[in-house]
């Protein structure tokens, strides 16, 4: 997906569940520091406070830049949805849609006693992806239920989950509760593929450190066909040799 539409769409979203939220001074402090506390997992992390009205971080912890390799003087809201890999953009958009849609059902007293959990890839300065597991909790809101600051916690999941399709949760606290797997529809265009689906089956075989032999019959199709795909991904992306193919997919997150 093309950022200038993706920025767009998500600022249309977030715009939408700050609604005509007028407050601003509420003290946060120690809502904040209680959700921390559920939010910390094993792994590099980093969390933040995103300002809905203003579609503006009023805080970013220091270490987005230990993390990810960006100074932390850089680091704002475009740069935050730029970074997020264009194949996961529709969904990111198609779990910010879903996420106001549950927010604005929930009663004004529940709406800080939940927090949503999905995840997708996300570039480094040095143009690698990693899987984080993006985290947000309310920890602030105005009497009609407009959202006025979320509380965010990116932890790195890649050795976890290293391939797959984002998926979202909601996770109920203080007693409510939890919604997992929730079935989001993607309405929103996909990026063009590089690879083809065939060339994917190949690649993630060749990753498993597969031979093309070996490729080859457990696909059911003859080796020339699998060294084919093999060069034809190279060709496409300027590589030339398997060893490169290999460490760029998985750097990049083909997969």
């Amino acid at each position: 997906m093309k950022f200038e539409l993706f920025s767009e769409e998500t600022n249309k979203l977030w715009l939408r569940m700050s609604a005509k939220s007028s407050a601003d001074n509420l003290q946060i402090e120690l809502e904040l520091y209680r959700k921390l506390l559920n939010f910390f997992q094993v792994g590099d992390y980093y969390y933040f406070i995103f300002n809905v009205k203003n579609l503006e971080f009023d805080l970013v912890s220091s270490q987005f830049e230990t993390m990810l390799g960006y100074q932390h003087a850089t680091v704002t809201v475009m740069l935050f949805m730029d970074c997020i890999h264009p194949d996961d953009r529709p969904w990111f958009l198609a779990f910010e849609n879903k996420t106001a849609e549950f927010l604005s059902a929930l009663p004004v007293d529940k709406l800080m006693k939940y927090k949503i959990r999905y995840d997708f890839r996300f570039r480094k300065s040095d143009s690698t992806y990693i899987r984080v597991l993006h985290q947000v909790a309310v920890v602030q809101h105005d009497a009609d239920g407009g959202i006025l600051r979320t509380l965010g916690v990116h932890t790195d999941i890649t050795h976890l989950k290293p391939t797959g399709r984002p998926v979202m949760s909601y996770i109920g606290m203080d007693g409510e509760p939890s919604y997992l797997n929730i079935d989001v529809k993607n309405t929103f265009a996909k990026s063009t593929e590089k690879l083809t689906a065939r060339e994917k089956d190949v690649l993630r075989l060749l990753i498993e450190g597969k031979l093309s032999k070996e490729v080859s019959e457990i696909l059911n199709i003859s080796k020339q066909t699998v060294d084919t795909h093999r060069k034809n991904m190279m060709r496409k992306n300027g590589l030339s040799n398997t060893g490169e193919l290999i460490g760029k997919a998985i750097n990049m997150g083909w997969l």
